[in-house]
């Protein structure tokens, strides 16, 4: 009998020349025998062999496909690292979701339902698409209209039209003291200043919106009001009704972008609840569900429906027919919802293993969320420990990267949780901890001085930020409070 071994190499090497393309079926294994003249005993080797290499997947009922992509090895840590350990982009992927998102794809194999789902869309969508994020969004207490929603290719794009409908150029949008990157590079890219508002325990403060308001006018205020990126603060309810009503009394829109909101389900209601004419709800798919469904929505108010449009129109950036109907199709029978009850579990499971390993560390982190914010050990500087952290193959994120204004960025890092496997997160952030118990004296890196990089790591501009804390004690996180945040 011929080896199975030398017969699933054969496979792999039409696999490796393109004969047999990803997503290609292969034949049934009683088929198989027969073209290859071999015992069914034999083909069914074959089939485990190459399923053992990870070039080949079985669907049952379906049949064994070409993988698309070979599944990825966890990347060693040893000194200096072969591969990357990113813990800079934060794209969360649970177990057993592309599974899920493949069973709801079969309908739309049929070509009418294909023909249909690439015809071209305006930023309106359709009515389908409409009613399902509507009830995507949907809280106890609140309920989008449909009518208002609109969409873009991505979350970023709805987040740089809403920020285009709202503020001229040369015009002041207010931002969180450390607030999301994309609207820093938005904001350049429009020739919009940022101006940052100070924040406290419980995030934005409304009466230093009013001080800054009134030193010199915004023409709008973008902010997280849950998860908030990257300090983890969900603001309660009654901040966010305080918010609402001096938003109402300035006449000033907010830009509510609640990308991480769908992992806890016990947030509060949005701000658009409060003030709906006042918020424009800014939402995507790429973290509830998978990095590459790139379609993002806005829950607008009626009277800037028309601006919005105008400026996803003007860079081409709505959504396509196949997305929305995809992600209708998955609102529908159940698969978000699936997903985003694994990606709970995910995360919980990821947040026992930073207790774990950062034990007894100054790291502010909300259990809910893929993401914590490490205030670093004296003498360690954020750039510096970015190195360090890089000279062993781990990227992370320096404060710099978040902080607006002019003043100095804390001393302070991001660790993102959501895009290794669990045990190589284990082994990063106990790499981590190391480098921060040694101290920069015993963690070389290499400093380019004359280009402004640490070690491929460009800086970032400076700006102020929030100092509070969440400290780990064992395996439990302890809240304790180091005083007050800056109000500058």
């Amino acid at each position: 009998m011929e080896d199975y071994r030398r017969i699933a190499d054969t496979v792999a090497a039409d696999i490796a020349a393109g004969r047999l393309r990803p997503g290609s079926r292969l034949p049934t294994q009683r088929a198989f025998a027969r073209q290859r003249g071999i015992a069914n005993s034999t083909a069914i080797r074959v089939y485990a062999e190459l399923a053992r290499r990870g070039l080949v997947v079985g669907e049952v009922g379906r049949g064994t496909f070409i993988r698309a992509a070979p599944p990825a090895s966890g990347p060693a840590l040893a000194e200096p690292a072969s591969q990357r350990v990113d813990l800079e982009l934060n794209y969360p992927i649970a177990e057993g979701q592309a599974e899920l998102l493949a069973t709801g794809l079969s309908p739309m194999l049929r070509p009418d339902v294909m023909a249909a789902a690439l015809r071209p869309l305006t930023a309106a969508g359709t009515p389908t698409a409409r009613d399902s994020v509507a009830a995507l969004l949907a809280r106890p207490a609140w309920r989008p209209e449909p009518g208002r929603i609109l969409f873009a290719g991505n979350g970023r794009q709805v987040i740089g039209a809403a920020i285009a409908a709202l503020v001229p150029p040369g015009g002041r949008l207010g931002v969180e003291a450390l607030t999301y990157p994309v609207v820093k590079a938005v904001a350049a890219r429009l020739g919009v200043s940022l101006v940052p508002v100070p924040c406290d325990e419980d995030g934005l403060r409304p009466e230093a919106l009013i001080e800054v308001h009134r030193a010199a006018p915004l023409h709008a205020l973008y902010l997280q009001p849950t998860l908030q990126n990257p300090l983890g603060v969900t603001m309660s309810e009654q901040r966010r009704v305080e918010l609402a009503e001096i938003l109402c009394r300035l006449g000033l829109h907010a830009v509510e972008d609640i990308i991480w909101a769908f992992l806890r389900a016990d947030a509060p209601p949005p701000l658009a609840t409060f003030a709906p004419r006042h918020t424009v709800l800014v939402d995507s798919l790429s973290k509830r569900l998978a990095p590459g469904i790139t379609a993002g929505f806005a829950v607008t108010p009626e009277e800037l429906i028309g601006p919005v449009s105008a400026a996803l129109r003007s860079v081409g950036t709505t959504a396509t027919g196949f997305a929305l109907d995809a992600v209708s199709r998955w609102i529908a029978d159940g698969t978000v919802a699936a997903v985003v009850a694994a990606k709970r579990r995910d995360v919980a499971a990821r947040h026992l293993i930073v207790a774990r390993r950062l034990s007894g560390l100054s790291i502010a982190a909300d259990p809910h969320t893929y993401f914590c914010w490490w205030q670093l050990p004296e003498p360690w500087r954020a750039e510096t420990f970015v190195a360090a952290a890089a000279h062993h193959g781990i990227a992370v994120t320096p404060a710099s990267a978040f902080a607006t204004g002019r003043g100095s960025s804390p001393h302070a890092v991001r660790i993102g949780l959501a895009s290794p496997p669990p045990q190589t997160l284990d082994r990063a952030l106990g790499t981590l901890a190391e480098i921060a118990q040694r101290g920069p004296e015993d963690n070389p890196a290499r400093l380019n001085r004359g280009s402004g990089d640490v070690a491929g790591f460009r800086h970032l501009p400076e700006g102020n930020a929030p100092t509070h804390l969440i400290e780990w004690a064992g395996s439990r996180p302890a809240a304790r409070r180091r005083g007050q945040l800056p109000h500058a």
